[in-house]
């Protein structure tokens, strides 16, 4: 909390530019909410910049040119501070997913409950490109399901039981340099 507070503080004003900015470019609040799954499985909302819009003529949502940078850059996950303020994530754990994921885990599986999520892993530092990987699946759910998330899960469950600050330390080191 400490961390994300001191955080906070040096980006609070090119964060308020950033979702004046997203605001803008998406023609709606530049804040995006969502329901992710928590500690213990409750849910929670998590906080983000939007970097998508309605696609003119149909209901679909396309990434916009500021929204891919804030992507690239993970500038829009920078309101998930406000979330570790709030106790519902830490600066390292596994990245919240959205129902129908960590909250169906089964067995040892579940373990991964008992950790808050994240806003940094070695899993999400392994899969920071995990959309460019899924576009070129033929099928990219079956590919997470089968693939990409049952990695995550051994990874989180390999951070679960070595858990320690200077690991976290080491995650937060790796993030910010990558």
């Amino acid at each position: 909390m400490f961390f994300a507070l001191i955080l906070l503080a040096f980006v609070a004003i090119p964060l308020l530019f950033a979702w004046v900015l997203a605001s803008i470019d998406t023609r709606s609040n530049g804040l995006f909410r969502q329901i992710r799954i928590g500690q213990y499985g409750h849910p929670f909302t998590i906080y983000k910049l939007k970097t998508m819009k309605a696609n003119s003529g149909d209901k679909s949502q396309i990434v916009t040119a500021l929204g891919s940078f804030f992507r690239k850059t993970k500038i829009d996950e920078l309101p998930q501070l406000i979330n570790i303020i709030k106790g519902d994530m830490s600066v390292v754990g596994p990245r919240p997913d959205v129902p129908g994921y960590y909250d169906l885990l089964v067995g040892d599986n579940r373990q991964l409950l008992n950790l808050k999520p994240g806003l940094t892993s070695e899993a999400s530092l392994k899969y920071y490109n995990e959309a460019q990987i899924l576009k070129l699946q033929e099928d990219p759910l079956r590919y997470n399901d089968e693939v990409i998330f049952p990695d995550k899960i051994k990874m989180n469950l390999e951070y679960l039981q070595k858990q320690s600050f200077l690991i976290d330390i080491k995650i937060i080191a790796k993030t910010l340099f990558r």
